[in-house]
């Protein structure tokens, strides 16, 4: 069923116009089905869907799509210009890109990059470069793009201080980036549903002393509290302990509003016929929780966790942006935006602000993506 047969049908059936089949499926459809055909209709959420779920392709075949290792330098080519890829020479599909060419400033004696159009790199897809373990699982050395000659410079998005691709480590950030802000947002939602769930269901002295609690937490600010407990990451710690426990920090801030929500519902939803009876099968209350209450407004749920996902992203970004998250020679969109922190750096080399780009959409897409989520939770207004 298209969009516009929807839209005639509903509009058919507020006039009281005579009955279509269009009319027919919509009686008949399931929760699901009315969900996606609003979904549907909302374009930003689809595109910001599809955005989304591009980053997370990226992030998972990174060293596919990275045309180098995001360790791999060249101290000659340090904080090289962005190249322009150019498909067409001659009239055919030939990718190239400019070569560079640098000249000393007679005054401060300092190496100034410029595009040396004299010099052409050619370039091939499906490109044989730098060996890598996906996943820690397969070699290869297989990526979309790069110099038929490995030794040739291809800086996309230009180089960092160190020579370094920024496009590469920007697609391996993506990695760390995208996965603190779904293990974070997954462990603040199981500790809200939980806490929220027991909140509700039980009642009384328990649901007073969990509420007083989350009002304690919610008054609080977050920053200084994630600043605190970043703090205390001892610096001798490996890499995988401390994404860990960045992932932990930004969770415990962050389940006390899906809690509330969670003990609104249920107390809506124990006085229900379905919940009463199956209190007096007996059913236990951790399974009527997970298999009656939840599944009654999972649609919320989960338009909420695209919504606190940017928040966890920004969190981690921010705290590694400090230098108190994640640290080299983890590679994250914060860890890159360090190299940031000086004003001179960004008037002289501004494509190092590409990792903040990178942010900004995603945040934008996962927003846009929520909110059609949040409209299609509920198909009937």
């Amino acid at each position: 069923m298209t969009i516009n047969e929807i839209d005639l049908a509903l509009a058919d059936r507020a006039s009281g116009g005579p009955s279509t089949e269009s009319d027919v499926r919509i009686e008949v459809a399931t929760q699901w089905q009315l969900m996606w055909w609003k979904f549907r209709r909302h374009k930003l959420a689809m595109f910001g869907g599809a955005l989304v779920l591009f980053f997370y392709l990226l992030a998972a075949f990174a060293e596919f799509f990275a045309p180098v290792n995001f360790t791999t330098y060249n101290e000659q080519y340090v904080y090289a210009p962005p190249q322009m890829i150019h498909f067409f020479r001659e009239g055919k599909l030939a990718p190239y890109v400019y070569g560079y060419k640098f000249e000393r400033d007679p005054v401060s004696y300092k190496k100034t990059w410029a595009i040396d159009k004299s010099v052409i790199i050619p370039l091939r897809f499906f490109n044989h470069g730098d060996p890598y373990k996906f996943w820690g699982l397969f070699r290869g050395d297989l990526h979309l793009i790069g110099p038929v000659n490995a030794s040739d410079p291809f800086y996309l998005l230009g180089a960092d201080k160190s020579g370094r691709d920024v496009f590469s480590r920007i697609i391996y950030s993506a990695r760390v980036s995208l996965t603190v802000g779904l293990v974070g947002v997954a462990i603040s939602f199981t500790i809200g549903i939980l806490v929220g769930g027991i909140s509700g269901l039980v009642g009384g002295v328990v649901d007073n002393l969990i509420q007083r609690l989350i009002e304690i937490l919610i008054s609080i600010p977050t920053l200084p509290v994630w600043l605190a407990l970043a703090a205390m990451v001892p610096l001798s710690w490996s890499a995988l302990r401390v994404y860990f426990m960045i992932t932990v920090i930004l969770s415990l801030v962050g389940w006390m509003g899906l809690a509330r929500v969670v003990r609104s519902k249920f107390l809506a939803l124990r006085e229900e016929d379905f919940i009463m009876a199956a209190q007096l099968d007996g059913v236990p209350r951790g399974r009527m929780i997970t298999k009656h209450m939840i599944p009654s407004f999972l649609s919320h749920i989960i338009a909420s966790i695209t919504l606190s996902i940017p928040g966890m992203i920004l969190g981690e970004t921010a705290l590694s942006f400090l230098g108190l998250g994640l640290r080299p020679p983890v590679v994250s969109w914060g860890v890159m935006l360090q190299d940031t922190q000086k004003v001179a750096v960004i008037a002289i080399y501004p494509w190092l602000l590409f990792p903040a780009v990178a942010v900004i959409i995603v945040v934008l897409a996962l927003n846009f993506l929520g909110d059609g989520l949040r409209d299609a939770a509920d198909p009937y207004q």
